[in-house]
């Protein structure tokens, strides 16, 4: 070789390791922002929270997802081949997934890599049934009735261990990659299950076996995030999955929408994710979660305070100072109830006699919705009429029921009728037979809740009802809530999918201790729910969801009071940013760029 070409290889070589250099020098993308409630732990099948929800449809892949750009919604496939093939009675529905999916690399595998197939679908959804996991997800499944699997369960219930390797027929890998469901009754919108990340990402089998007791803080899935470290409802690190499968930015937003269009003609085929890490911290007080995002120490302000409503956006406005740097603000009425329940199996408020429905329908009239709105949500919200959330099938913004009502003069009357009087004089009223009627409300230990137990205490004071609150952190709530232990409780839930199903999952008898937190049955409202499961959506499904919602305002297991608008506020340096409406998964469509974020 002439000393010519040597010169040329060696300057390409030079340039070579220059670039590369160049390239490690390049600082990490990262996403920093705050959960304002803490988390519960990362294993599919064992939460129920929105904050770990967020978490984990990031680490795990359903076989499908949501459309980022299109609204209302749109599903398509995720690490399935292509859309579900589906019997024209909804009963069987088969799935292909991809070949050539793996697996984040987990010691686990034992230094191999490890593919994702149909079997770990099957096995990750059994666990859900299996009676030790104790998944707050198994009504849900349950209802839509994959056959032979509840034999399983029941099995495993009467002592046995959970026989995993049992093929059912409801539940089939047919072959490495084909998936099949076979259900006792159509279920014409099943593939929203199979659109839930956060819930139905597959899990592998060797994992859970590696770290027993422990899928809760050692989550291993397919998707675009890996856990990094994690200090329990304090901070959370997650890092690019280094090996995520090649997947770009493509979407279908509507015609019409100009900033999806925007988006996806600025993104398209850019390959995702975009960022490198995501920092979170749990800032549960809303003065230092809005003071760390005014001093750039969060990139993202997601839910900004209700409190500094009027600060954000005054007149409805941006606010100038945020405005000049480069703020953007998004909002948008979210598809989610806020409500507080009845525990329906406490002898105080529980029970289904006309004193106890009269109790209970009295506390609900005494509620204040529009205090609520005005004074502590800052009218970041809209009273809600029925348990139906915004964006969802069976939501009519025209509706107009008792649900909103505040009336006093009602609910003492009310009281006074079904024997709820002052029997000893002391200015309060007692429960019927004499003894001290107090109403017991779970809060916690912030500024948002403060405020409304003030409200609480004043509403309640109006009708001579005596409240006590009881305080703790929200994952312990939530503990002594699925045990059956709180008496009132008030939270909001947000549609994981667009129906209604979720919200009279709520209240569905045979899900008590699950998603039905107030252990309401009643076999009257049961046998609509289970006829708005198989209906097809049109005007039968409608009256359905219709009488429904007059059984639940009736007997108030609930009391619904509002759907929140919610406003996210993101610095200039974060690009892309768009909520979605339903799967929570937006991290890896985000890009930062890190030249406009301010130096330390």
């Amino acid at each position: 070789m002439t000393a010519c070409a040597w010169r040329w290889l060696a300057g390409v070589a030079i340039a070579a390791a220059m670039q590369v250099a160049a390239v490690a020098a390049d600082p990490p993308k990262v996403l920093r922002y705050a959960f304002l409630i803490a988390e519960t732990g990362f294993d599919p099948a064992q939460i129920s929270d929105l904050y770990s929800a967020i978490v984990t449809t990031h680490i795990f892949d359903a076989p499908y997802t949501y459309d980022h750009l299109a609204r209302p919604f749109k599903i398509r496939p995720n690490t399935a081949l292509a859309m579900p093939e589906v019997s024209a009675d909804f009963t069987t529905w088969t799935v292909r997934i991809k070949p050539g999916i793996y697996f984040a690399d987990d010691p686990a595998f034992k230094g191999k890599r490890r593919e994702l197939v149909a079997q770990d679908y099957v096995y990750s959804i059994k666990r859900i049934f299996d009676p030790a996991t104790k998944s707050p997800r198994y009504s849900g499944f349950s209802e839509e009735g994959m056959l032979g699997i509840e034999a399983l369960r029941a099995a495993a219930l009467k002592g046995q261990p959970f026989d995993y390797d049992r093929e059912v027929e409801g539940l089939r890998a047919l072959d490495r990659y084909t998936l099949q469901f076979k259900l006792k009754q159509g279920r014409p919108r099943f593939l929203y299950r199979l659109a839930q990340n956060s819930i139905v990402g597959a899990v592998a089998r060797e994992v859970i076996a590696a770290y027993p007791g422990q899928a809760m803080e050692h989550p291993v899935g397919t998707g675009p995030f890996r856990l990094s470290s994690w200090r329990r409802s304090s901070r959370m690190v997650l890092e690019r999955n280094p090996g995520y499968r090649e997947h770009v930015y493509d979407a279908e937003p509507n015609a019409d929408d100009a900033e999806g269009q925007a988006l996806l003609q600025r993104f398209r085929g850019r390959r995702l994710p975009m960022i490198d890490r995501v920092e979170i911290n749990v800032i549960e007080e809303s003065q230092p979660r809005w003071l760390s995002f005014l001093n750039s120490e969060a990139d993202l302000l997601f839910s900004s305070p209700l409190e500094y409503a009027h600060l954000v956006a005054p007149q409805g406005r941006l606010a100038p100072n945020l405005a000049r740097r480069g703020v953007q603000r998004y909002a948008r009425l979210a598809p989610d109830r806020s409500f507080f329940y009845f525990n329906m199996e406490d002898p105080v408020v529980g029970g289904y006699s006309p004193d106890k429905v009269a109790l209970r329908r009295a506390i609900g009239l005494a509620y204040d919705v529009q205090h609520d709105i005005t004074r502590i949500r800052r009218g970041q919200a809209i009273p809600a009429q029925a348990v139906v959330a915004p964006h969802t099938f069976g939501y009519d913004e025209r509706l107009k029921s008792e649900n909103s009502d505040h009336d006093i003069a009602r609910a003492k009357a009310l009281l006074d009728l079904y024997g709820y009087v002052d029997q000893d004089g002391d200015g309060w009223r007692d429960l019927p037979d004499g003894r001290e009627l107090v109403i017991e409300l779970a809060s916690s230990p912030d500024s948002l809740f403060r405020q409304f137990d003030t409200m609480w205490k004043k509403n309640l004071d109006a009708i001579q009802v005596k409240v006590a609150f009881k305080t703790a952190q929200w994952p312990e709530q939530l503990k002594r809530s699925r045990a059956g232990q709180l008496m009132v409780w008030y939270l909001s839930q947000s549609a994981e999918v667009p129906d209604v199903q979720e919200g009279f999952e709520m209240v569905y008898g045979p899900a008590s201790g699950g998603q039905n937190l107030s252990r309401f049955k009643l076999p009257a409202f049961d046998a609509l729910y289970e006829r708005v499961l198989s209906l097809p959506d049109g005007p039968e499904r409608l009256a359905a969801i219709a009488e429904a919602n007059k059984l639940l305002i009736a007997y108030m297991p609930q009391k619904i009071t509002v759907h929140r608008v919610i406003t996210d506020l993101a610095y200039p340096w974060v690009v892309g940013y768009r909520r979605p409406v339903f799967g929570n998964r937006f991290w890896h469509y985000i890009d930062i760029d890190e030249t406009k974020r301010p130096t330390p």
